[in-house]
């Protein structure tokens, strides 16, 4: 069964870049067809959907966040990795990747 699971740093300052790693087991990130998705929730908001790579390395961005984020791959580890620079205190969210299933969610919070 697939399992996903966020990890990084929970606190990033304001300017810094927000790292974050999507560790996957019960398939392989290059098998035909496997697509893995980054989705945040700020506190108090909805969800919402920031980026996507596919099993082929293509990957599609929010237009509200395409100027600064950045999603990646590591088929050697099945790992799924999310850069967002520039961030901001109302980046502050609980960020998920997902593919099909969630992962458990990491807190992020960008404060001083």
């Amino acid at each position: 069964q697939v399992q996903l699971q966020e990890s990084g740093p929970g606190l990033v300052k304001p300017s810094q870049t927000l790292s974050l790693t999507c560790a996957i087991s019960g398939v392989s990130i290059a098998s035909n067809g496997y697509y893995c998705t980054w989705i945040r929730q700020p506190p108090g908001k909805g969800l919402e959907w920031m980026a996507v790579i596919a099993y082929s390395g293509d990957s599609y961005y929010s237009p509200s966040l395409r100027s600064r984020t950045s999603i990646s791959r590591d088929a050697s580890k099945n790992q799924i990795f999310l850069q967002l620079r520039s961030a901001t205190p109302e980046d502050t969210a609980v960020y998920y990747c997902a593919s099909g299933v969630w992962g458990q969610g990491t807190q992020v919070t960008v404060a001083s």
